[in-house]
C-alpha cells in the first residue's frame, strides 16, 4: 500500500479541508462587507437625493445586518453540502478500492 492509499483511507480532517474552510471565510467576510458598503453607497445616494439626510441610511444600514446573516447561512449550508457530498463519493471510493483488493 503506497502512502497516497494509505493517506485516502484515513478519516477526518485533511489539510484540503482546511483552505476550503479559508475559502468560505473568505467569501462570508467579502459578501458582509460588500453588504454593507452597498447599504452605505445606497442610503448615502438615496438621501442627497430625497433630502432625507440620515434617515435611509440607517435604515438600509440596519437592514443589511439580516440580509448578511442570511447570506452567510447560505454559503456555509452550500459549502456543507458539496464537502459532504464529495466526501461520500470519496467513501464510496474508498470502500469499492478495498472491496476489489479481496
Amino acid at each position: 500500500m503506497t502512502q497516497d492509499e494509505n493517506q485516502e483511507g484515513k478519516s477526518g480532517f485533511q489539510p484540503v479541508d482546511g483552505m476550503r474552510m479559508i475559502a468560505i471565510a473568505g467569501q462570508v467576510g467579502c459578501v458582509t462587507l460588500l453588504s454593507v458598503f452597498g447599504a452605505v453607497f445606497l442610503g448615502l445616494f438615496l438621501d442627497r437625493i430625497l433630502g432625507t439626510r440620515p434617515l435611509i441610511l440607517i435604515v438600509l444600514v440596519l437592514a443589511s445586518a439580516p440580509v448578511a446573516l442570511f447570506l452567510t447561512y447560505y454559503i456555509v449550508t452550500r459549502a456543507t453540502r458539496q464537502m459532504t457530498t464529495k466526501a461520500g463519493t470519496k467513501a464510496e471510493e474508498i470502500s469499492d478500492k478495498q472491496r476489489g483488493d479481496q
